[in-house]
């Protein structure tokens, strides 16, 4: 389903074969031709390069061989390449999703005069959709621009602007996950209690797991009952390993698992930290001394801290964001529960105020209801 897996170099040449000279008693032995090498195993993630190892020259006194055919270009599959679910599902979904704020700025445009009048109703629809003012500003200057430039004339031809304006400012927060850079690569996951971040820890596990990644899950979450529990159910439905403690420190837990992960050669090992409100501020100096005691177990990790934020929260979510980032570093987010009442416009607040990459969306519980994010197929989305 996800394209972010980073294509790895392919493997150094062979070192060249020494061959020992014969003895004595083996020179006159009959000449019998070395069996055909196996193709070379495929390198990297889903592919790498394949060639066939050349024949031996035929003797000087053998009848002159039969014509062989050149062999063929070795092939280079691209990890981009893997099959992939129908985008045009996911789109409908994302649509549903997003009805309650597309509905909204969608009534916008079903007038027939483009003047004041529309673009006030705008500016209302857009905060009340959880834009923000800065963002809103933002998008109705540069409406106004594209409309005078295109000298469009008709509603429908500016919301199909108003599109490619949201599209372009939430472009900076279209990037991919990268797994593969690191060994393993550590993902250090944060957020609010009742986000989702369990339940998309078990998702993206599902499409790691599903990619040939071997999965190591930290059950660092050792403050909320049964966290330790659910996140093993999800390890048992994935066929990952699993490091946990009842009642353990979760600093002690992460350092474990990332020890574990490096002497076990697993490909991402995922940590599970505790729900924290910003204004816990005990409770977010645990965070920074897991990311410190991560840091002791593998000297470049974490590689990723991902944000777990509910679509639901609106602006709450933008404070989430600046309040993690400052103590975290955020490097991605992953924005769940946009299905029904969410106000999706909150992705452009972020984008305008702390542009942190969005790396997955979800619309629903289901397996299939994250994906990557699209910032075009979002813009789409938001107005229907």
């Amino acid at each position: 389903m996800f394209s972010f897996f980073k294509k790895k170099a392919p493997p150094p040449p062979a070192e060249p074969q020494v061959i020992p000279e014969a003895s004595p008693a083996a020179a006159d032995a009959p000449v019998v031709p070395p069996a055909a090498e196996a193709p070379a195993a495929r390198s990297g993630w889903f592919g790498g390069l394949f060639g066939k190892s050349e024949a031996e020259p035929a003797p000087i006194s053998a009848p002159a061989p039969a014509p062989v055919e050149p062999a063929a270009e070795p092939e280079i599959m691209e990890t981009a390449e893997k099959p992939t679910a129908p985008r045009a599902g996911w789109m409908e979904r994302l649509k549903l999703g997003l009805r309650k704020t597309g509905s909204g700025i969608a009534q916008v445009f079903t007038g027939t005069k483009i003047d004041e009048d529309l673009y006030e109703q705008l500016e209302e629809a857009l905060l009340m959709a959880d834009a923000g003012v800065k963002a809103t500003e933002f998008l109705l200057k540069d409406l106004k621009r594209r409309v005078k430039d295109a000298k469009a004339s008709d509603p429908a031809a500016v919301k199909a602007l108003l599109v490619d304006a949201i599209a372009e400012l939430l472009a900076p927060l279209e990037k991919p996950l990268a797994i593969g850079e690191a060994s393993p690569t550590v993902v250090m996951v944060v957020g609010v209690n009742g986000a989702g971040k369990t339940t998309s820890i078990g998702k993206l596990t599902r499409h790691l797991a599903d990619a040939e990644q071997r999965v190591l899950l930290a059950a660092a979450d050792t403050f909320r009952a049964a966290a330790r529990e659910q996140l093993a159910v999800w390890a048992g439905r994935n066929r990952v390993e699993i490091v946990s403690q009842e009642g353990g420190d979760p600093a002690a837990v992460t350092y474990d698992a990332v020890v574990a992960g490096r002497a076990r050669g697993c490909d991402v090992v995922i940590a599970d930290t505790a729900g924290r409100l910003p204004t816990q501020l005990h409770l977010m100096e645990e965070l920074k001394k897991i990311r410190r005691v991560i840091a002791k177990a593998q000297a470049d990790a974490p590689h990723e801290v991902l944000l777990v934020v509910d679509g639901n929260t609106g602006q709450n979510a933008l404070a989430q964001v600046k309040a993690f980032d400052e103590a975290l570093q955020l490097t991605g987010l992953v924005v769940t529960k946009l299905d029904g009442t969410a106000k999706g416009g909150v992705l452009a607040a972020i984008a305008r105020e702390r542009p942190v990459p969005v790396y997955f969306i979800g619309v629903g519980e289901k397996l299939e209801d994250l994906e990557t994010f699209n910032a075009r197929e979002f813009a789409q989305a938001l107005l229907g």
